[in-house]
């Protein structure tokens, strides 16, 4: 498992070579629609593909509602390229940036922390990720989720406003619990 979220222009999750193009309008009752259009093709095994779905999902709202606002002039732009052995995501939105990432990592290594401890009295102060900006459907799960998910990496760019993230799928059930 990854254990930190990245800021790195230079990661090589962001060679967009061989990745294939979207652009979407910041709709947030679109972005199923959008994820269904991304993953269409995609390789993965029946029960990987349900999780990649949830995780592109995720992306993509991340980028509508917290990068855009949800404002349908502003676009998400997209790479992509899903096939059996791998994963690689691109999204790209408008806004100012996930100012927080530091924050955001050390928040998450204390949440890991209790967790290891099975602490989870402790835990209590750690189960959701919140901002001034959060809403109530807001609790940072969803990149809880993407540090688990996206074995190969979980990276913005320096504006903060772009994020790669990269999967290598197993076909060993029992390579899942060796190292990723």
């Amino acid at each position: 498992m990854n254990s930190e979220i990245l800021v790195d222009d230079g990661h090589e999750l962001f060679n967009k070579g061989g990745l294939n193009y979207a652009v979407f309008a910041s709709d947030y009752l679109q972005i199923r629609y959008y994820t269904l259009l991304l993953i269409q093709r995609s390789r993965p095994k029946l029960d990987e593909r349900l999780l990649l779905e949830q995780q592109v999902s995720e992306i993509i709202k991340n980028a509508v509602k917290h990068g855009n606002d949800c404002d349908p002039a502003k676009q998400v732009k997209v790479w992509y390229k899903f096939t059996t052995a791998e994963a690689r995501l691109i999204v790209e939105d408008e806004g100012p940036g996930f100012a927080d990432i530091e924050k955001w990592n050390i928040f998450n290594r204390k949440r890991q922390e209790y967790i290891e401890k099975e602490d989870f009295v402790g835990l209590m102060n750690y189960v959701s990720w919140r901002t001034k900006k959060s809403d109530n459907y807001d609790g940072g799960n969803a990149m809880f989720a993407a540090l688990e998910y996206w074995n190969l990496g979980v990276v913005y760019s320096g504006k903060r406003n772009t994020v790669a993230v990269g999967k290598r799928f197993k076909d060993d059930p029992m390579e899942m619990d060796g190292d990723e």
